[in-house]
């Protein structure tokens, strides 16, 4: 199994848009071939003095794949190139780890 941890950081102020806009495109990556999980979240109100928030303008995708081959047609779906040109003035920066 893959995991993938995403961390995308939208410009000042406008991380709301960029959940809404990744949002719209979860419905279709739970369908392509492979994926377990996929979810972008954001930081939790409270979970104590542990917690070190990621802060309002930046939010994580969570993404379970069950080959890399089915994380690379991800990646190359027409989906998240469409995603990627919607937020591209959204997004100030991105890390994306990929773990096995």
């Amino acid at each position: 199994m893959i995991h993938v941890v995403a961390i995308l950081t939208a410009k000042p102020g406008k991380g709301p848009q960029l959940l809404a806009a990744l949002s719209q495109v979860v419905p279709q990556v739970h369908a392509e071939q492979g994926c377990i999980e996929y979810q972008p979240v954001t930081d939790a109100e409270s979970a104590g003095p542990s917690q070190d928030k990621i802060g309002p303008d930046s939010l994580v995708v969570i993404e379970k794949w069950e080959t890399i081959d089915d994380l690379r047609a991800h990646s190359a779906s027409a989906h998240m190139a469409e995603f990627g040109k919607a937020a591209a003035d959204l997004i100030a920066g991105k890390t994306v780890h990929v773990l096995d």
